[in-house]
């Protein structure tokens, strides 16, 4: 068990506003909402899940939302205080929170360093003004410039701007000009994704009009090029940093690593002493969670999913996938996906050496089409 890492993720589920494409669970604030014992709910959430550990030092934490950073610095150094007396850290754990550019104070940003984090994620989405008033952000551009130009002034580990494209009205200069003022601004790390309407949201009511394929695609091409002239290196579907900054939360997710889940709606994976697979499922909404009743669902992965499950997230990174990794982590002979990776080698999805499986250009193009053959 021990080398199968162990990541914490903490939900915060409140916004200021909820933005019409967001499907994640976020709640509105209708008044001020009960931080302070939110965090102690987190805590007593946190303890009922320890015996799912097993002993392991937390590798990485990441905190996300809704808005972690309406959160004080205080409740939050208080948070990692009382985490860090449940249970170990790794000794270079990597402990992320996001934050929205309009609360990018001085002050604010220098106490999250203090209280132990490490690596801020933005949530900028685009640099241009229009945009962000169709995204229904609640910052504007001269907001984004200043938080990362502060994330830069500070002795983090790293720091991650968020950007999307493929926005309304959005054209290739758009796009283009979006991710030139984020590779000014230097971050180590960059999440470049595309806006997808997504059903119970605002926008998937109500769609804006979109780019076509043919426009999305020249967007993907010339600012793919874009970024690695630049010295970025997509290293997942949407994520490219600079060389030894991809974010380690996020690649021991796609690496089929182990994690804990806490806070409203949180989910979990835990590798079970037998090997089974065990996933968590935390109370959505903040009045059901804070009653108390933490867990809402828990159930182990059925051995025959397994291998889709494992796959669905290896080849979300463009990195050699290690065929013991499946075996270790699966506790599956590597035999049960004989058939599934032939027939992946002949489409030219992948190819494989003794050791390693490798996803070609076209595995990249076709990754839906390669994971149903381990359906």
């Amino acid at each position: 068990m021990s080398v199968i890492p162990l990541s914490l993720y903490i939900h915060m589920p409140w916004c200021v506003q909820k933005c019409p494409y967001c499907d994640f669970n976020s709640h509105n604030i209708k008044q001020t909402p009960p931080y302070e014992a939110y965090i102690e709910h987190l805590l007593a959430d946190l303890r009922h899940d320890l015996p799912l550990s097993l002993g392991r030092a937390i590798h990485s934490i990441f905190i996300g939302g809704g808005t972690p950073s309406l959160f004080s610095s205080e409740l939050i150094a208080h948070l990692l205080t009382t985490i860090r007396s449940y249970i170990d850290f790794e000794d270079n754990a990597e402990i992320t929170l996001e934050a929205n550019p309009n609360s990018a104070d001085a002050s604010y940003f220098v106490g999250y360093l203090d209280a132990g984090i490490n690596r801020i994620s933005i949530g900028v989405q685009s640099f241009q003004a229009d945009k962000l008033v169709q995204l229904g952000r609640v910052h504007n551009p001269n907001d984004a410039i200043k938080a990362a130009q502060l994330a830069q002034s500070l002795p983090l580990r790293s720091f991650n701007l968020d950007l999307m494209h493929g926005l309304p009205t959005q054209s290739l200069a758009d796009a283009l000009s979006d991710l030139s003022q984020a590779v000014a601004l230097s971050p180590p790390h960059l999440s470049w994704y595309q806006l997808t309407i997504e059903p119970n949201t605002l926008f998937g009511s109500k769609p804006p009009k979109l780019p076509d394929e043919d426009a999305l695609w020249d967007i993907y091409q010339q600012g793919h090029q874009l970024l690695t002239t630049n010295g970025y290196e997509q290293y997942e579907t949407s994520a490219y940093a600079k060389a030894g900054f991809q974010c380690q939360h996020n690649l021991n997710y796609w690496r089929f690593g182990d994690y804990l889940g806490i806070g409203c709606g949180a989910h979990g994976k835990l590798t079970q002493p037998d090997g089974r697979i065990m996933r968590t499922i935390k109370t959505r909404h903040p009045k059901g969670y804070m009653t108390g009743r933490y867990l809402e669902k828990s159930y182990i992965v059925p051995q025959d999913e397994l291998p889709f499950e494992f796959f669905m997230n290896q080849f979300r990174l463009f990195e050699a996938a290690p065929k013991a990794r499946f075996e270790q982590r699966t506790q599956l002979p590597i035999q049960t996906v004989e058939r599934p990776i032939e027939q992946a080698i002949q489409k030219g999805y992948i190819t494989e050496d003794n050791h390693y499986w490798y996803l070609t250009p076209h595995g990249k193009l076709f990754l839906n089409s390669l994971l149903e053959l381990f359906l």
